[in-house]
């Protein structure tokens, strides 16, 4: 019955809010895509929005548990943040947060 307690088992999403340097997003956008595009084990999806016509964005990344996350942290994903560090107008405020509901999912990910 692995499919009923994969069920009962929730994901977690970190949360990213911030605002970008004037005319920065387009350049945050394609740093925060490389860094995405890292990660492997436990990662099960990833949005970026940005609200329209402005520099603000909330980043959230789907994993299957924190630990995962965590253990995606190598040295390729240090250096995008690295480099996104300095678009920011201020350091973004990020958090952990369960994945409660999940109405349509990631295809391919559950």
């Amino acid at each position: 019955m692995p499919e009923f307690l994969d069920f009962l088992h929730h994901k977690y999403a970190y949360v990213a809010i911030g605002e970008f340097q004037p005319g920065r997003f387009a350049e945050a956008q394609r740093l925060y895509e490389k860094a995405v595009s890292t990660y492997k084990e436990g990662f099960k999806g990833a949005y970026l929005l940005q609200k329209p016509n402005s520099d603000e964005g909330i980043a959230i990344i789907i994993w299957k548990n924190i630990e995962d996350m965590e253990a995606n942290q190598n040295e390729a994903y240090r250096k995008f943040l690295e480099e996104m560090g300095p678009l920011f107008v201020k350091p973004p405020v990020t958090d952990f947060y369960e994945v409660c509901s999940e109405i349509g999912g990631f295809e391919g990910n559950q």
